[in-house]
């Protein structure tokens, strides 16, 4: 059996300790999480946990077993084969010596990034979008000297039948 990266969104009783009893559900079988964003939804008692994880068919399904059974855990989708939007977001610190300010601009706007902070030793650039993307323009910025990066993983929500 191959193993494919999936996408699970879980909504949850937005409660103190859920998360860290769907986290020792994964740690607890040896699963790992590939990448965890948690907020709050439209409705404030309950949360959306957007998780990528990597596994087999058979993997997957006892994970999906597994978080029903968890008292707190509302709906769980499984978004890997499903029509959805997905995005990520990343901000990236890079150098911005004075003759590699017009190219991280030029960079930026090709993709529309936003710089959201500016020194004079660097800028910090966000960009969203899916996993390509992102990869993409870290490479065109890696030559020019890539500082820092924080990325938020994986957000996803199913489309609307038409």
């Amino acid at each position: 059996m191959t193993e494919k990266k999936h996408i699970f969104s879980i909504l949850v009783d937005n409660q103190p300790g859920v998360l860290s009893r769907i986290a020792g559900l994964f740690s607890g079988r040896g699963y790992n999480i590939e990448s965890l964003c948690v907020a709050e939804t439209a409705d404030p008692l309950i949360s959306r946990i957007t998780m990528v994880t990597t596994g087999d068919s058979q993997i997957i399904e006892q994970i999906k077993k597994q978080l029903f059974k968890l008292i707190n855990v509302i709906k769980v989708h499984d978004l890997s084969d499903t029509d959805c939007v997905r995005r990520e977001l990343i901000l990236i610190k890079v150098s911005a010596k004075p003759g590699n300010r017009a190219e991280i601009l030029r960079i930026a706007d090709i993709f529309r990034a936003k710089i959201v902070d500016v020194s004079t030793e660097h800028y910090t650039i966000e960009v969203t979008g899916n996993e390509e993307k992102l990869k993409a323009i870290q490479v065109l910025l890696k030559p020019i000297g890539i500082m820092e990066i924080a990325r938020t993983g994986n957000i996803a929500l199913l489309r609307e039948s038409k």
